[in-house]
């Protein structure tokens, strides 16, 4: 049997890409609008790829992967140009020997614990540079240390000034954390945006958070080029300074070079028919002999429903051998009971 995965152009431009185990027929329920969904408000559409592959899983998976690709990646498919199709699938990230990680500027912080937990944030994600304007408590700070976990480096190097100004004074592009604009007009960027930006830019860039109760006051944003802020619930819009950072330095460490992620153990191929027909057999035995299948005339569908079930998620062999130990249980649970 033959499974295909295609794709259609809407009235509107755009695409759907799906599955099918029977094309001339499926493409026809799409053209009559008889599919809800997607393209039954977009007619007419047309065919413009289609792939035939050996298994419904196949199908499915090169469904999936082409769902989530750009519109100029999807149509260098279609028209075969492959050389297309590689730049395409290239990622729009600067080189990452071009990055240059940011300096994180708090200004005014009021608690020990919260530059701290800053610091950890930071060094999570790679960031050291820390530069403090005017702490509350003075520094060093005797609470901060147990909040940073472990952060010390970035608390050891960290810098003292008495001035925004003075803090940024080395800084070619500086941002401004705050939720609210407070009455200056400054072009905004949400946190990724401006991590693309630090890589791009030539010169040091800068990020300003302000204190924990009030942030950053109108004149402290007025020395930023830029505004970042992210969607937030209007009626609880407060993140914590820790949160705010962690945000930036995340999206900044998609552009890093020496940070890891955790190692991603590929799923074991799956098995083979023969295992999935042994062991359907298998169960298909013990329910039997519990008189399982009634009535009579009902067996041959709840079979195939059986089958449709234990085949659907692409059992591999060792989820095989355990369905066949939990099957064995039965048997000896027989044998127990004789």
């Amino acid at each position: 049997m033959s499974f295909w995965a295609y794709m259609l152009r809407c009235a509107d431009g755009k695409y759907y890409t799906g599955h099918t185990d029977n094309l001339d027929r499926r493409i026809a329920q799409h053209q009559s609008g008889a599919i809800a969904g997607f393209t039954h408000s977009r007619l007419p559409v047309r065919l413009v790829w289609s792939e035939n592959f050996s298994t419904r899983e196949e199908a499915l998976t090169a469904e999936m992967k082409i769902k989530k690709w750009s519109v100029a990646k999807k149509e260098a498919l279609i028209s075969g140009n492959w050389q297309e199709l590689s730049k395409a699938a290239k990622k729009k990230y600067p080189k990452k020997a071009e990055t240059k990680p940011p300096i994180i500027v708090l200004v005014r912080p009021q608690l020990g614990e919260n530059i701290g937990k800053a610091a950890r944030a930071m060094l999570n994600f790679g960031l050291t540079e820390m530069r403090l304007v005017s702490p509350r408590d003075g520094w060093p700070n005797p609470d901060a240390g147990p909040s940073a976990s472990g952060a010390d480096i970035v608390l050891e190097h960290a810098e003292v000034f008495d001035s925004v100004a003075d803090a940024v004074a080395d800084c070619h592009h500086v941002y401004a954390t705050t939720v609210r604009k407070r009455g200056v007009t400054k072009p905004v960027v949400t946190p990724a945006a401006a991590a693309e930006e630090f890589g791009q830019s030539a010169g040091r860039s800068a990020i300003l958070f302000g204190p924990e109760r009030s942030g950053l006051e109108a004149d402290d944003v007025a020395a930023a080029g830029k505004i970042i802020t992210v969607p937030i619930n209007p009626e609880f819009g407060s993140l914590n300074l820790a949160q705010a950072v962690i945000l930036c330095a995340y999206e900044w460490s998609k552009y890093a070079d020496n940070l890891i992620s955790p190692t991603v153990i590929e799923a074991a191929p799956p098995a083979p028919q023969t295992e999935l027909d042994d062991m359907i057999a298998h169960l298909y035995r013990l329910l039997e002999d519990r008189r399982y299948f009634f009535p009579p005339d009902r067996t041959v569908i709840t079979k195939r429903n059986l089958r449709t079930l234990l085949t659907q998620p692409g059992w591999n062999s060792g989820q095989v051998r355990t369905m066949r130990g939990v099957l064995a249980a039965f048997e000896k649970r027989d044998d127990f009971r004789k």
